[in-house]
């Protein structure tokens, strides 16, 4: 990403510091961290993009469900990686989807036999827009839940917001909650 013409605004939330990147017209990323790849980049909170992306994460944050599809996203990903995004953002508000169904999906969609659950973990893994793009939602088999770009627990957190009973998942062994 260079950093000609970059923004940022940093938003302060429920699961921590959240880093909004922009080009000045649409979002090009969500992150937990400000990155060393961000030093150069402008911090503008002024920027319509990130006063209504921050709008509809406070109503989000809030409880609410947010329709996050008039965000305009920019990213260049692989089709496939974009066939698992569009798939991510058709999971329900307060749902989950387990990654062996997505694989099964874009399977139908690549015309494949088998597309494999860790190739799909792999394109929710690099998904450039948590919680607009709900990679939370996917656990393991059995509802394991299984890593999260922001740690566990904001992935935890988030499932917790959208009113998730913890009990009904399952935690990896080294998880203290």
């Amino acid at each position: 990403m260079e950093n000609i013409n970059l923004y940022k605004s940093k938003l302060i939330s429920p699961i921590g510091e959240l880093w909004l990147l922009s080009d000045g017209e649409s979002l090009k990323e969500i992150s937990f961290e400000n990155r060393e790849d961000f030093k150069n980049f402008e911090e503008n909170d002024r920027l319509k993009i990130f006063s209504d992306t921050k709008f509809l994460l406070s109503k989000y944050f809030a409880g609410e469900k947010v329709d996050f599809s008039k965000l305009k996203l920019s990213f260049n990903v692989s089709p496939f990686r974009k066939t698992v995004w569009e798939i991510l953002k058709t999971i329900p508000y307060g749902e989950t989807m387990t990654y062996g169904e997505i694989a099964k999906i874009v399977g139908q969609k690549f015309r494949k036999e088998k597309i494999s659950a860790q190739a799909v973990g792999g394109a929710v893994g690099t998904n450039l827009f948590p919680i607009i793009i709900p990679c939370h939602r996917v656990v393991g088999k059995d509802r394991n839940l299984t890593g999260y770009s922001g740690g566990l627990e904001k992935k935890i957190k988030l499932l917790e917001i959208e009113g998730n009973r913890l009990e009904s998942f399952k935690f990896p062994k080294n998880y203290k909650n």
